[in-house]
């Protein structure tokens, strides 16, 4: 990754006992991504540029959290406030790297963990049937406790409807299931307490056998209507929740499809992530020939473990086996995939073998990606990855998971790794950002759900002991 020459700190604070701050954070007219992004970055975290007036130099640094305040108190913008960008350029300064502090230990791996849209729940979901939805604003009290119907190895992947009534998990079968989060019950176990509805994702037209078929990532569209989800043979599907059918499969890639999304809030835009090391762009609105992608995106080296849309159409980042995370734009985007070289040991594999030395320096012919991130680790599991969230920070970083336990933060526009959060014995394989409050949950395969903050005090977070099962806060 490139390097700063400037010495900024970009957290505000020295104290976090598991999470650190990079001081070598890259100036805000670094180089490193001379793209349009970086510039619609810029406009949303940056400050008024009368706001930081009274900073000197030729490079523009952060300007302190003080004088936007003198700024805002003496009116320089006109505005007589902060605007939206003059507020998550003050926020995002104040990264949740501080603790962790324990909100939940179970006896066996977290798969996936996500907050809702509003913030006021968060979802972990386990590899022994469990799924536990924590009520943020009462001490992560334990709203809904669910035991799984028909689970096969562990629950893949869960998702909220937008209206936060219900949740669908899913798990390596083609039927996924959907609960009713609002129902008055807290215990939930499938078709005894509450009726578990099965959605059967195969078609008329699947030559597969059932049993041989997994999905391992399904997302609600913005409108609740429709599922899209990923699947070991090969395919995306998109299921009509109003009909209660699967309305489209498409035979997308040509090895395991790990990681899908909507791209925007129309739907009409699809992302995709393979086995096969290609990033796919799928358009409903233009879909003429079956499994015929709108384009294609080259530059992995390895296959994709997970893809989270920039949510405006335009850009995702994605994670991949490589070691490396990317960012991209589908106005690079290739009609069809040329050639992808094998440029290591075949017999390598990610599940139980470390990533060859001589493999990390390795660049793929023809990388149409943006920008890569590199230091974190995506080994053993489906390591995710996320845009940090647009009302504090302006989705000016990029956070991910990794198999050596820790969370990583990098600077969308520098590359800069400007923070690590280290704690958890096992990797952490999903992570999730507080659309809100600096906050973040780490959820890994030594059973800890762990929470980030930036307290905002110099008070030391409490440590719990791994024999309590279930401390709340």
């Amino acid at each position: 990754m490139s390097r700063s020459r400037k010495d900024v700190n970009a957290c505000d604070d020295g104290n976090a006992r598991g999470g650190t701050c990079s001081k070598e954070v890259c100036s805000e007219s670094s180089d490193y991504l001379n793209h349009d992004i970086a510039q619609l970055t810029k406009l949303r975290s940056g400050p008024h540029e009368l706001l930081s007036r009274g900073v000197q130099g030729r490079r523009r640094l952060p300007v302190s959290t003080l004088k936007m305040l003198v700024g805002r108190e003496g009116n320089y913008s006109g505005r007589g406030r902060f605007s939206s960008a003059d507020g998550c350029h003050v926020l995002s300064r104040y990264l949740p790297v501080n603790g962790p502090w324990w909100v939940d230990r179970m006896e066996s791996r977290a798969y996936v963990s996500q907050f809702s849209a509003d913030g006021s729940l968060f979802v972990a979901g386990f590899q022994t049937s469990h799924i536990r939805i924590y009520n943020v604003d009462r001490a992560w009290k334990v709203q809904k406790d669910i035991l799984a119907k028909s689970l096969r190895w562990t629950i893949t992947d869960t998702t909220l409807s937008p209206d936060q009534r219900f949740l669908v998990y899913a798990s390596l079968s083609p039927v996924v299931h959907i609960v009713n989060v609002g129902s008055a019950s807290t215990e939930s176990v499938a078709n005894i307490t509450e009726i578990h509805d099965g959605l059967d994702f195969i078609t008329e037209d699947d030559d597969d056998n059932e049993d041989e078929v997994g999905i391992f990532s399904v997302k609600f569209s913005t409108d609740g209507r429709e599922l899209v989800a990923a699947s070991n043979n090969n395919s995306i599907y998109v299921y009509d929740l109003e009909t209660k059918r699967p309305s489209l499969r498409i035979p997308a890639h040509k090895s395991d499809v790990n990681t899908v999304c909507f791209a925007d809030e129309t739907g009409h835009l699809i992302f995709s992530g393979s086995d096969d090391r290609l990033c796919k762009v799928w358009d409903r609105r233009c879909f003429v020939t079956k499994g015929k992608a709108a384009g294609v995106l080259m530059g992995h080296l390895e296959g994709i473990t997970f893809i989270d849309s920039h949510v405006d159409g335009r850009y995702f980042i994605s994670n991949g086996k490589d070691q490396t995370t990317k960012l991209w734009d589908i106005r690079k985007m290739s009609s069809n995939a040329k050639y992808t070289p094998r440029l290591r040991d075949p017999s390598w594999d990610y599940r139980w073998m470390d990533y060859p030395n001589h493999a990390r320096t390795l660049k793929h012919p023809r990388d149409q990606s943006l920008a890569t991130y590199k230091g974190h680790s995506v080994l053993r599991t489906l390591i995710r990855c996320y845009f940090s969230p647009a009302y504090s920070t302006g989705q000016k970083y990029i956070y991910t998971g990794s198999s050596d336990g820790s969370l990583y933060i990098y600077d969308l526009v520098s590359g800069a790794q400007v923070a690590t959060c280290h704690h958890h014995e096992s990797p952490v394989r999903d992570c999730s950002w507080h659309p809100f409050y600096p906050m973040i949950i780490t959820s890994s395969w030594d059973g800890v759900i762990a929470r980030w903050e930036f307290p905002g005090s110099n008070e030391e977070p409490s440590q719990w002991e791994p024999n309590q099962r279930r401390p709340y806060f």
